[in-house]
C-alpha cells in the first residue's frame, strides 16, 4: 500500500476535534501540536508510534509532511531509513497565517531544506539504477501559509534539484476565497502555484482537489499533476467529495492518502473502501458518473499511486518488489474466488492477516516504538 497524502506530527491528534472546519481545526489543534516538533526527542517517539502503525497496515511507502523543523524531519527520514520503508519527506515551509512558533524566513528554510537534499540525494548515485528509498521532497503547505517570496524559493530549490512538490489544493471553498484574494492575478488557485514552478514543472502530487474543474483541471492534465485523495479527511473536515470519476475520465494520475489527523485512519485499505463509498454517493447525484469498481480503486492504490515512486505498484517485469503476504485463512478462503477473497480481506480484514511485508525486495521487520 501507498499513502500518497499523511501529516506524520498530526499522529498525536488522530479521532480529535472531528466535528470542525479545516481552517478552525487547523488553527486551534493542528498548529498547537506541530509546534512541539521543535522538541526532537517528542518528534522521534511521535514518530516512532505512527511509522508503527502504517508497518501493521502494510503502508510501504508514503509522501510525508513533516514541520517546519529541520532536526525532527532530518529525524524522520533516518527512521524511515532505518526501518527500509519507503518515503518522500518533506520540510515544511510557512512564514504567514500561522504561529511565530511555525514560521521561519526564507533563508532559514533553504539553508535547512539544502541540508536534508545534501544528506539523502534525490538522484541515484554513479553505478546505482534506483533512485534512494527515502527522498526529500518540496513542501510549501499551501498558498495562505507561504508568501510570494517563499513561493519563488521553493519553486527555485524543485527546479535546481530536480526534487518532487507536494501540497494541498481546492480542498476547502473558504480556503479557495482565501487564495483568491492572497493571489489575485492567478487564474484558480493552481494557477498560484503554477507561476512559482510548483505544478508540474517536476513532479507533482497535490492533495484533495475536492473543487477542482475548469481551467484548473485542464492544467492539471497538461502538467501531470497526480491527485492525492482523501475520503476521510474530507468528510471529516467537511470539505466535500473529490470527482475521481472525472479525473479518471481526464487520464490525471491519481493515488489515495490517508491524511491524519484531518483523516483519521491509517488503514489504507480502509481507504479504498471510503473512496469506493464517496464514488456511489457521487453517483447517487449524477448517475451519468459511474462508482468506482474494486479493480478500479485497486489499481488507484497500487500501481497509479507507486507511479510517483518509480516502477513501483505492480508485479509486472521491471518493477520493484513491494509485497504484502496475507494470510486469510480466517476469512473462509475455499468458498471464494481470488478477487472476492481480495474485496473481504480490504473490507473486514485487518492488520492480523499481513504476515509479511516486503519494499524493493527486502523483508520490513517491525520498527521499534519506545
Amino acid at each position: 500500500m501507498n499513502d500518497m497524502h499523511v501529516h506524520a506530527p498530526q499522529v498525536h491528534n488522530q479521532g480529535v476535534a472531528m466535528d470542525l472546519e479545516l481552517l478552525p481545526w487547523l488553527q486551534n489543534y493542528t498548529f498547537p501540536e506541530e509546534s512541539k516538533y521543535a522538541d526532537v526527542e517528542y518528534a522521534e517517539r511521535m514518530y516512532r508510534r505512527f511509522m508503527h502503525t502504517q508497518w501493521l497496515f502494510g503502508t510501504m511507502r508514503s509522501v510525508v509532511f513533516g514541520t517546519i523543523h529541520t532536526e525532527s524531519t532530518r529525524k524522520l527520514m533516518h527512521l524511515y531509513q532505518d526501518a527500509g520503508m519507503g518515503a518522500m519527506v518533506g520540510k515544511v515551509a510557512m512564514n504567514r497565517n500561522c504561529p511565530e512558533t511555525l514560521s521561519e524566513n526564507v533563508d532559514d528554510y533553504v539553508a535547512g531544506t539544502e541540508s536534508l537534499i545534501k544528506e539523502f540525494s534525490s538522484l541515484p548515485s554513479v553505478g546505482e539504477t534506483l533512485a534512494p528509498l527515502v527522498r526529500p521532497i518540496i513542501t510549501p503547505r499551501f498558498v495562505p501559509s507561504c508568501t510570494p517570496e517563499l513561493l519563488k524559493a521553493c519553486g527555485e530549490l524543485a527546479q535546481k534539484y530536480q526534487l518532487p512538490v507536494q501540497s494541498h489544493l481546492s480542498e476547502n471553498t473558504s480556503e479557495i476565497a482565501w487564495v483568491q484574494e492572497l493571489e489575485p492575478e492567478s487564474e484558480h488557485y493552481g494557477d498560484a502555484y503554477n507561476r512559482y514552478g510548483l505544478f508540474g514543472q517536476t513532479p507533482t502530487i497535490m492533495a484533495h482537489c475536492v473543487w477542482t474543474h475548469g481551467k484548473e483541471l485542464e492544467l492539471m492534465k497538461r502538467n501531470g499533476v497526480m491527485v492525492a485523495h482523501c475520503p476521510t479527511s474530507n468528510f471529516n473536515i467537511a470539505s466535500g467529495m473529490a470527482p475521481i470519476r472525472t479525473f479518471l475520465d481526464e487520464g490525471v494520475k491519481i493515488g489515495l492518502g490517508s491524511d491524519i489527523s484531518g483523516g483519521h485512519d491509517l488503514n489504507m485499505f480502509r481507504m479504498l473502501v471510503y473512496a469506493i463509498q464517496v464514488s456511489k454517493m457521487q453517483y447517487q447525484q449524477n448517475h451519468d458518473k459511474a462508482f468506482l469498481t474494486l479493480s478500479e480503486i485497486f489499481w488507484i492504490a497500487t500501481k497509479s499511486a507507486g507511479s510517483f515512486f518509480g516502477k513501483v505498484g505492480s508485479f509486472e517485469p521491471g518493477y520493484e518488489f513491494d509485497a504484502l503476504v496475507i494470510d486469510d485463512s480466517v476469512l473462509y478462503p475455499a468458498e471464494y474466488s481470488l478477487q472476492h477473497r481480495l474485496e473481504r480481506f480490504i473490507y473486514v480484514g485487518d492488520d492480523r492477516q499481513i504476515v509479511h511485508r516486503f519494499c524493493r525486495g527486502k523483508e520490513v521487520a517491525e520498527p521499534r516504538v519506545f
